[in-house]
């Protein structure tokens, strides 16, 4: 991912492939001068898989002063909300998707 993001000249990479929600920094720095660099998954709301069924989004806050020296200076937050799992999981169930996909969202796995 590290180099993906320095290959890209990325600082902040936002992602959600695995499903699974989470913030890692990583320090690509060299000759001990820090380089701070975020990778956030902002997860899934049609196919969880970290065993939460509700919605979930990203709040990212990048203060005034951000800098790629402060690992501090960007905040990630994860919101969840509810929402009709019942109702979107029997509309799967009615499409030609997998009835797999319904069981999913019921279970958020």
């Amino acid at each position: 991912m590290l180099r993906i993001m320095e290959q890209a000249d990325a600082d902040i990479l936002c992602f959600g492939h695995t499903h699974k929600p989470y913030h890692r920094i990583l320090n690509s720095g060299i000759d001990g001068q820090n380089h701070f660099r975020h990778a956030i998954n902002i997860g899934s709301v049609g196919k969880p898989k970290d065993s939460d069924v509700r919605g979930g989004y990203v709040m990212l806050t990048i203060n005034e002063q951000s800098s790629v020296l402060d690992k501090d200076s960007i905040s990630v937050e994860f919101i969840r909300f509810d929402y009709d799992i019942e109702r979107a999981a029997k509309a799967v169930e009615e499409s030609p998707l997998p009835n797999e996909y319904a069981d999913n969202l019921r279970r958020g796995y």
